[in-house]
């Protein structure tokens, strides 16, 4: 296919991850929530190689929100116990594919074995140079900016010289680029406080495929779709092509 000349970024940099539809995916089979996550644990390993064999530069899995702590204390349990099972069991390959893993979220309201997990494969891929995959976890886009907002005030810093970059400065990734495009898998058309701040100009993508079933091929598909629209950010299509004849002459 032919890239459109509005879109400067026709491979997007960083891709966030909606993963919907576990449970409904397991009740369909007559089976528990938990094992819907069992089965898209298959769907990140899937999507992460994918990802990474594209040159996708970050990618960003909303794991666990702060309201799932709201569901039942044995689904929790069975969560948390899957999350240090899969870190453990992929620490090697993601060490031999080149992957970095890191986090964001209230991580500190983590049980302390998953904590421990999640530090022993952040630690072990830290050296890793290709794609870098962040696990949202115990995560909410309010909670992030609340924080933010609690961290410039400690700071000091006078009202009239906080700006956008300053509440930038204080989220909790500061040095990852913005997602440019957001893929919810199951149907749902709705970001579930889902990196707010990040999201304000990231391309949305949505699916009624459900995370259990969504593979290589569908997220192959979301990136189609999302180098075939002209991203605008608030400009119009005129000025998009005026400065792309500009970028030409030079």
């Amino acid at each position: 296919m032919v890239d459109n000349p509005h879109n400067a970024n026709s491979l997007p940099h960083h891709v966030a991850v909606i993963m919907d539809g576990n449970g409904r995916w397991a009740r369909q089979r007559g089976e528990d929530r938990v094992y819907g996550h069992a089965h898209g644990v298959e769907s990140v390993r899937a999507i992460v190689r994918e990802a990474g064999e594209l040159g996708v530069e970050y990618l960003t899995l909303y794991a666990f929100s702060t309201e799932n702590w709201s569901r039942p204390q044995a689904e929790i349990n069975a969560l948390m116990e899957l999350l240090v099972d899969s870190l453990a069991g992929e620490v090697q390959e993601l060490v031999k594919k080149g992957v970095r893993l890191r986090s964001t979220g209230a991580i500190d309201s983590l049980p302390e074995s998953c904590r421990e997990a999640l530090k022993d494969v952040e630690d072990q891929t830290a050296g890793c140079t290709g794609i870098t995959l962040i696990l949202a976890l115990s995560y909410s886009g309010r909670w992030e900016l609340t924080e933010a907002v609690r961290s410039i005030v400690r700071s000091g810093t006078p009202a009239e010289d906080i700006d956008e970059q300053t509440l930038r400065d204080h989220m909790n990734l500061p040095d990852v680029p913005d997602p440019e495009l957001l893929i919810r898998t199951s149907g749902e058309q709705r970001l579930s406080n889902f990196l707010l701040w990040q999201l304000a100009y990231s391309e949305l993508h949505f699916t009624s495929v459900m995370w259990p079933d969504f593979r290589e091929d569908h997220f192959r598909a979301a990136i189609h779709e999302f180098r075939g629209r002209e991203r605008r950010f608030g400009r119009t299509g005129e000025q998009l092509t005026q400065n792309a004849d500009d970028a030409s002459n030079h």
